[in-house]
C-alpha cells in the first residue's frame, strides 16, 4: 500500500530543546597520616565553597589504610621473643566541588600543612 505524499506532511514531531549545562568538576583527594590535619584542610575547602556559593559533595571518608612493621626488640636475637609493632595509619578524604573558577583560585592559596598530600583532578 502506497501513501500519499501529503499525508506524511501533516505527521509532525514535537520538537524539543534540551539545554545541558556541562560544569566541570574538580575532585579533590587529601591524603595524610594525621587525621586532625586532614580534617582541618577539608574544613577550609569547605569554608571556601560557602564563601564563593559552589556545590559541595563530602568529605567521603575512604578506608584508612594501616601500615604495620613488626621489629623484634633485642638486637642479637638472644632472649625471649618481645617485639615492638609500629604501625602508620594513612588517612583519605574524598571531596567533588564545582570546577568555580574563584573556588579553585582560593583552593589553589590554602595553607596544606607539608605532611598532607593533595591531589586536584578537573572532570567534566
Amino acid at each position: 500500500m502506497h501513501r500519499n505524499p501529503a499525508e506524511a506532511d501533516e505527521i509532525t514531531f514535537p520538537s524539543k530543546i534540551f539545554v545541558v549545562n556541562i560544569m566541570q568538576k574538580a575532585r579533590i583527594r587529601l591524603t595524610g597520616t594525621d587525621f586532625k590535619k586532614v580534617e582541618m584542610v577539608c574544613d577550609r575547602i569547605r569554608e571556601i565553597a560557602e564563601r564563593t556559593g559552589v556545590n559541595l559533595a563530602g568529605p567521603i571518608p575512604l578506608p584508612t589504610k594501616r601500615l604495620v612493621v613488626p621489629i623484634r626488640k633485642s638486637p642479637d636475637g638472644e632472649g625471649t621473643a618481645t617485639w615492638d609493632r609500629w604501625q602508620m595509619r594513612v588517612h583519605k578524604r574524598l571531596i567533588d566541588i564545582d570546577a568555580d573558577e574563584r573556588a579553585l583560585r582560593q583552593l589553589m592559596r590554602t595553607q596544606v600543612p607539608k605532611d598532607i598530600a593533595i591531589e586536584i583532578v578537573l572532570e567534566s
